[in-house]
């Protein structure tokens, strides 16, 4: 039986049988000298077992609030959110500690997991292997190029065997090229992990690439404005025909969320 982490008022019941995570009703204020600020009102939105859903918006729109709520580092002001286990959290910086190695950094989230002193390197080697950066277990953070950091970011993220992975845009930092490769890479893992994924962007042709699902947040405060079903097949392509005109339609959809909230 799923053991259910709710982060919701105690009256709360919120389940998560059938889903990664399930967050009912949730709106989120913030306290500002003139008064409270509304940042996320009534949010409703499941992510089903393996699925991977972006969620999608202008800045300030709440998306990164709102993994944090699913992450478990803050609590709605109103609503319930469900999670099957304790999700897993990716950021933009790679955050890994300058001082370990690569593998060390992983071997770190595999001890905080209760993995045995003794399976910890053959883990994180195989994580390694899994990211593609095989052979790279002793090289110190400051060797790593941004993309490779990345990577081990994620193979650390994924040590901790979480059915859900947050990812708050982890790839925003990095080149054009190597973003596209990371894509492929993400895509690869996703598929061969079957872990459900919630993936913050502002990036709408990032989005389209890499979800099943689009879901778009409006601005000040965060609704959920629209969805789109990703129906086109993976492996996909940014540049491909089909993610361009997606693309194009969903970008449309946000310029007029963006006018229709005064944002520039």
């Amino acid at each position: 039986m799923a053991t259910a982490t709710t982060l919701a008022k105690a009256a709360d019941s919120t389940e998560t049988s059938g889903y990664a995570a399930r967050i009912e009703h949730v709106s989120k204020s913030f306290a500002t000298p003139a008064g409270p600020q509304l940042v996320l009102d009534d949010i409703t939105l499941d992510v089903a077992p393996g699925e991977f859903v972006t969620l999608l918006g202008a800045s300030g729109c709440g998306k990164s609030t709102l993994l944090n709520l699913v992450a478990g580092l803050d609590k709605p002001s109103v609503g319930g959110i469900a999670t099957d286990g304790r999700p897993a959290l990716m950021f933009q910086e790679h955050a890994l500690f300058p001082w370990l190695t690569a593998g060390k950094n992983i071997e770190l989230a595999l001890k905080l997991r209760g993995v045995a002193k003794a399976d910890r390197r053959p883990r994180a080697e195989e994580l390694l292997e899994l990211v593609r950066l095989g052979g790279a277990y002793g090289k110190r953070v400051h060797e790593l190029s941004g993309g490779m950091r990345q990577r081990v970011a994620l193979a650390r993220a994924l040590a901790q065997e979480s059915k859900l992975l947050l990812m708050d845009e982890p790839f925003a930092a990095l080149d054009a090229i190597t973003r596209d490769v990371l894509h492929d890479e993400l895509t690869r893992i996703w598929r061969e992990t079957e872990v459900s994924v919630l993936f913050v962007t502002h990036n709408v042709r990032e989005a389209v690439r890499l979800a099943e699902r689009v879901v778009l947040l409006s601005s000040r405060p965060g609704r959920i404005a629209r969805e789109w079903t990703v129906d086109i097949p993976q492996p996909r392509r940014i540049e491909d025909t089909d993610v361009a005109e997606l693309s194009v339609e969903i970008t449309e959809q946000l310029r007029g969320e963006i006018r229709r909230h005064g944002q520039h």
